[in-house]
């Protein structure tokens, strides 16, 4: 079976990142409850391990959905959209994208951007 390769990264304008954004909230969303859901329905005595690879499962699926976008994923819920400067920066379950950072900087450098 051959490997899927994911698209080159994108430049993103912030009227096209912001556009973006519902799509990419609606896959975290998902992927979030997915992990909230097998965490609560484990069964009294189930394996920790087993619960921690159906959700590592479920993370590398959004992951890859998210890098598929053209977008950055820097850590679980954490996206980078690229904008040639830097990165408007969107966490979940904030509702929009309101920050920023450098290329250097990472998560705790966010400006707000509006």
């Amino acid at each position: 079976m051959a490997e899927r390769r994911l698209p080159e990264k994108r430049i993103f304008t912030y009227e096209e990142a912001a556009s973006l954004l519902p799509e990419v909230r609606r896959i975290t969303e998902e992927a979030y409850q997915e992990i909230e859901a097998v965490e609560s329905a484990a069964p009294e005595g189930a394996k920790k391990a087993d619960v921690q690879a159906k959700q590592e499962t479920i993370a590398r699926s959004w992951a890859r959905s998210i890098l598929e976008m053209g977008l950055e994923v820097k850590a679980l819920w954490l996206v980078d959209f690229d904008n040639g400067s830097g990165y408007y920066c969107w966490r979940y379950p904030e509702s929009g994208l309101q920050f920023f950072h450098s290329y250097q900087g990472g998560f705790p450098d966010r400006v707000r951007i509006h």
